[in-house]
């Protein structure tokens, strides 16, 4: 059976060098695999690439043998832009569900993601480097320009005895005294904001009282249903974008 045309422009890779015309990036073997193998491109197709500063270029494949490939960026297809100015802090979770909401917030625009231990955190360990990598891939799947940082993990009461500055620190309590999450929202001014969803067992009352007592904070509930950390956290993401973030333009 014949091998697939080759793809041109259909898929697309995030690269750490600076990307200009000529500008030339030699694949990881993980890439590298990635064309080849599942894309089944050739040299001479065309792939689109970006850096989280740069923009995104078309970039031809220069050179491919057996065992790398050389992209050459030729144009910019798309100028660089910034995505809204959301952390997201959460309570870490096991592997899948912790790969499942990198994803998720890297896709809802999330521009840094950090994890919080509290005191019902059941995972104290994180791989940062994973993390990383499904940032990553979720980037070069949805087409945005920017990659979030990966930040390192911190305890709850660091966070908040350290908290300073304008940006507004949004938090999930089913206790909130607002019952409508929009109607917290909307009481707040379009800046920099923090979104964050504790773990399972949710906050204890002391954490909860800490956050209450931070001026910066603000409490929202997520509705009358109980609901999982990590579909929490894309709700959450979710109703911060529509209202204080880039989906309202």
């Amino acid at each position: 059976m014949p091998d697939k045309a080759p793809k041109s422009d259909s898929c697309r890779l995030y690269v750490t060098s600076d990307l200009a015309v000529g500008a030339r990036h030699v694949c990881t073997r993980e890439q590298f695999h990635y064309l080849a193998h599942v894309m089944r491109c050739r040299a001479g197709g065309h792939v689109l690439v970006f850096n989280g500063r740069d923009g995104e270029w078309r970039a031809g494949i220069a050179e491919m043998d057996k065992r790398s490939a050389l992209l050459v960026a030729r144009g910019q297809v798309r100028p660089q832009v910034a995505g809204p100015d959301i952390d997201y802090l959460f309570a870490p979770l096991k592997r899948a569900r912790l790969d499942y909401i990198v994803q998720k917030a890297c896709e809802l625009g999330a521009a840094r993601i950090r994890p919080v231990l509290t005191r019902l955190t059941q995972v104290r360990r994180v791989n940062l480097e994973r993390m990383r990598a499904n940032a990553v891939e979720a980037a070069e799947q949805c087409g945005i320009l920017h990659l979030p940082e990966i930040a390192e993990p911190v305890e709850l009461g660091a966070l908040i005895s350290g908290w300073s500055g304008p940006r507004r620190l949004i938090f999930c309590d089913e206790a909130a005294s607002v019952a409508s999450p929009l109607e917290a929202l909307s009481r707040l001014a379009p800046g920099p904001v923090a979104v964050l969803v504790g773990p399972e067992g949710g906050f204890s009352a002391a954490e909860r009282a800490e956050l209450r007592d931070l001026a910066e904070a603000t409490a929202i509930s997520l509705g009358p249903r109980v609901m999982r950390a990590d579909t929490a956290g894309v709700a959450a993401l979710a109703l911060v974008n529509a209202v204080l973030g880039d989906w309202r333009e």
